[in-house]
């Protein structure tokens, strides 16, 4: 299986806004986020579907995936956190979107989707990852 871009961000390849890392996951925010704030929690090892993880990592994933999502609700207070797994915009490697949302952003994460590539604001990012680092 060829690399993913998300192990080549793992390797120090391509550089991320990471907000979190330990040896068995990353978490970094996205370039291109639904709301600010928006950050990807990434398997260190590359394997396409969620459900392919072993269980130890699926749950640590999930534990971690809890303290961004707390982590973002302290920073932002949203009404509320989401958690999204799609699958789409990196299908060959398993990871999951949390970010803040509000009222009137039911169908959010299918337009994110639909949206082109752009550049992004790489010193607002930064800015973000020093706020949610934990």
């Amino acid at each position: 299986m060829k690399d993913s871009v998300f192990m080549k961000i793992i390797r120090g390849e391509i550089p991320c806004h990471k907000v979190y890392e330990d040896d068995q996951v990353i978490v970094f925010l996205d370039i291109d986020p639904i709301n600010p704030g928006h950050a990807l929690v990434v398997p260190k090892q590359q394997i396409a579907h969620i459900w392919d993880l072993d269980e130890e990592l699926y749950a640590h994933m999930w534990q971690v995936v809890r303290k961004v999502a707390l982590r973002i609700r302290e920073v932002f207070t949203p009404p509320r956190v989401a958690t999204v797994v799609d699958g789409f915009g990196a299908p060959d490697h398993s990871h999951v979107h949390v970010f803040p949302t509000y009222e009137g952003m039911e169908h959010t994460m299918s337009k994110h989707m639909a949206k082109g590539p752009h550049e992004p604001d790489h010193t607002a990012l930064a800015e973000m990852a020093k706020k949610l680092e934990f």
